[in-house]
């Protein structure tokens, strides 16, 4: 009679026994005993609650790129809230907290302070959610870019004003139902037409380096911060991050969701120098946006009574869209590298 031998699983993404069946090199930042734990326990953040996720790795990552010399300047938002009720702290860097809406200018101040002091090894991070990104700090963000200053920033996209009370912002998908887009009327939920894709905004200005990110791929995410971190001048990276509390989610599929965001094209995962994109993610087989809807309440109207609305199709065409213009499905073709001598804002000085 054969034996039956069990399998055993083992976890990999904290420092655990599991991390010691894999090369170093596949090990993510909070597998090492050199972690910074730059967030650390105690913060308030909702169960499954994606930007705790994201805001973990991403400045861990930079802590260990920048060998702990890093100043993170944080906007009002669902991160400073939950990390930071007075007069507790999660944080175990040096921290600041802005205003809502400039972030972007008071990490410029800082970075330009560090330079004048002459600590050039000291290195700047800002951060905060679409609302204090691509809505209120929108100004002092393109203004930044424009100046190419030595920042990186960070926008935690969770695709509304989760901390107030779930109102729609200029990241918030259509036909999402939040307090300001009730799901009632003729076309319930967020219109089609408005918003707007901050990193395309990014590239356009030509700053050194742009990309997109996600909690479903950690290791994608410690790269582009770490390749972030080794350059100078303006840096953006957006970061998908589900919130279970706004979205209307199981906690429990957070990753899920970010996943299907990535599957479904509907959050394309590239990277940009100077105004060309230079590598995106592909996709095997889409996944049709439908799987993803149906896990959140916030697009439930779009299924009631087992029926599918005709808006549904109009959200698979836009992540149709996405497919086609990053080149998602295709093998990749010749990069969009910049011709010699057309480096953009890479080659300026950092302001």
């Amino acid at each position: 009679m054969n034996e039956v031998q069990k399998l055993k699983f083992y976890q990999k993404g904290t420092l655990t026994v599991g991390n010691r069946l894999i090369d170093e090199r596949e090990r993510n930042v909070q597998a090492s005993l050199d972690r910074s734990n730059s967030l650390t326990s105690g913060h308030r953040a909702c169960q499954g609650c994606g930007e705790a996720l994201g805001a973990r790795y991403a400045i861990d990552a930079a802590m260990r790129a920048t060998n702990r010399n890093l100043i993170a300047v944080n906007a009002t938002g669902c991160l400073e809230v939950f990390t930071t009720p007075y007069p507790e702290t999660s944080w175990q860097i040096p921290w600041m907290h802005s205003l809502f809406g400039n972030a972007a200018a008071v990490a410029t101040g800082v970075a330009a302070a560090q330079r004048v002091l002459g600590r050039e090894g000291t290195r700047v991070v800002a951060q905060g959610g679409d609302g204090g990104t691509t809505d209120i700090g929108f100004g002092c963000l393109s203004g930044m870019f424009e100046r190419n200053d030595d920042v990186l920033y960070i926008c935690y996209d969770n695709e509304g004003y989760m901390n107030t009370g779930v109102q729609r912002s200029s990241a918030t998908p259509p036909t999402a139902r939040t307090a300001t887009t009730p799901a009632m009327g003729e076309e319930p939920g967020n219109v089609f037409g408005t918003g707007k894709f901050t990193p395309k905004i990014a590239v356009a200005h030509e700053i050194p380096y742009v990309a997109t990110a996600s909690v479903a791929d950690l290791h994608d995410l410690e790269a582009k911060v770490t390749k972030a971190m080794g350059l100078r001048g303006a840096r953006y990276i957006q970061i998908n991050v589900p919130c279970p509390l706004g979205w209307g989610a199981a906690s429990q599929d957070t990753i899920k969701l970010a996943r299907l965001a990535i599957e479904t094209g509907l959050f394309p995962i590239f990277e940009a120098e100077s105004g060309y994109i230079t590598h995106v993610r592909k996709i095997r087989r889409p996944t049709p946006v439908s799987e993803y809807l149906k896990l959140q309440r916030r697009f439930a109207h779009l299924f009631r009574d087992g029926k599918e609305d005709p808006r549904v199709a109009k959200m698979q065409a836009i992540a149709d869209r996405h497919i086609k213009d990053y080149g998602l499905l295709e093998e990749a073709a010749e990069s969009l590298r910049p011709p010699a001598g057309e480096g953009g804002r890479a080659e300026r000085a950092a302001g």
